[in-house]
């Protein structure tokens, strides 16, 4: 697969932070059936890239460029979208993170580990594609000095440390609701039943409702003397 913008495949220049895109002219059949798999997760959609960059003479020859495994790792594509009885729905914009070792400057600099993903995964923004449509995909770049990710720009530490005032205060008003509703209900639906259920086994237990023995003169049941 070729980009209309170059006529080459993907590239990446290393060290370069930019948007990149890449257009696929035209989506045949097993290409249609293989953007299925890779939205479904079926199947990863994954390429290898030198972990050095590559001389011109590799670029120009890349039957020259080694083979062996520990020159490549692996950079994976998560691919988002929708699958549709007729149609696909994909994400297009993508965000792609290289980490490097520190001498990214130098140009002596290993590639640490790379993974690229779909930014937003679904939104209004994706693109509707049928046998035979282009494919427009927009790749965004960037290359971190470290095998880490820098700071969490929220100031706090990530989205876990959100433990504020504001929570507290929810978390209080929450269970101060709970406890009036609770309150409302056994007042106003639980106590009377339970009072008039209660009057109820009085009445009757004074009316003689209950069992009595022989002889009490009880429920109209005695043996007392007959008239």
């Amino acid at each position: 697969m070729t980009c209309n913008e170059t006529g080459r495949p993907l590239e990446l220049y290393f060290g370069a932070e930019k948007d990149i895109n890449c257009t696929l002219e035209s989506i045949d059949d097993p290409l249609f059936h293989l953007l299925e798999f890779y939205i479904h997760n079926d199947a990863p959609l994954t390429c290898r890239i030198p972990t050095h960059p590559l001389t011109f003479t590799q670029i120009s020859s890349p039957s020259t460029t080694s083979s062996t495994t520990d020159d490549f790792i692996p950079l994976i594509f998560a691919l988002s979208g929708a699958l549709q009885l007729s149609h696909l729905h994909i994400s297009p914009k993508l965000n792609v993170l290289l980490h490097t070792s520190p001498e990214l400057a130098t140009q002596d600099a290993d590639i640490l580990a790379a993974t690229a993903y779909s930014s937003p995964s679904l939104s209004s923004a994706s693109t509707r594609i049928v046998i035979g449509d282009p494919l427009a995909l927009q790749f965004s770049v960037h290359w971190y000095t470290s095998p880490t990710l820098p700071p969490s720009t929220t100031g706090k530490a990530g989205l876990g440390g959100h433990v504020h005032l504001s929570t507290v205060v929810y978390c209080f008003l929450s269970g101060g609701v709970g406890v009036a509703a609770s309150l409302a209900y056994f007042r106003g639906v639980e106590l009377p039943r339970r009072i008039k259920r209660y009057g109820k086994d009085r009445m009757g237990g004074e009316r003689g409702g209950g069992y009595a023995f022989p002889g009490t003169g009880m429920n109209g049941y005695g043996t007392g003397k007959r008239d």
